[in-house]
């Protein structure tokens, strides 16, 4: 799968990445969500892996924006800190995972084969 990783810690960021292309999936790192939101004008993945916390513009706002644009993309937002506030606003926005931080590396591969799913006729 084609992956955009939007995630504003460059280290957790590489490490996630590095552990998508191992599990053969095609990553674009973006870390801020403008930059993400800037990539996917231009080009759209099979899935967004967003984190929640991001400067200036944080992960629901993204979602926010992706969802007027692309209702159907499936995003899988990463979480360490967000309030219940925000994780219900991401599902009523339609966020497609929600995953706690400390268990991505642990549940990505059954969030992507749920997605991977969502997208078979």
């Amino acid at each position: 799968m084609k992956l955009l990783l939007i995630e504003d810690d460059v280290r957790v960021a590489q490490i996630l990445a590095e552990a998508f292309v191992a599990d053969g999936h095609e990553t674009t790192i973006r870390h801020t969500g403008e930059d993400g939101l800037a990539h996917l004008a231009r080009e759209r993945p099979d899935a967004v892996v967003l984190d929640v916390r991001l400067p200036t513009m944080g992960g629901v706002a993204v979602l926010r924006q992706i969802r007027s644009t692309d209702p159907g993309l499936p995003v899988i937002i990463m979480t360490g800190l967000a309030t219940r506030g925000e994780i219900a606003e991401a599902r009523r926005l339609g966020v497609t995972e929600i995953i706690e931080k400390p268990e991505v590396l642990k549940r990505f591969s059954e969030a992507l084969t749920r997605v991977a799913n969502l997208r078979r006729p």
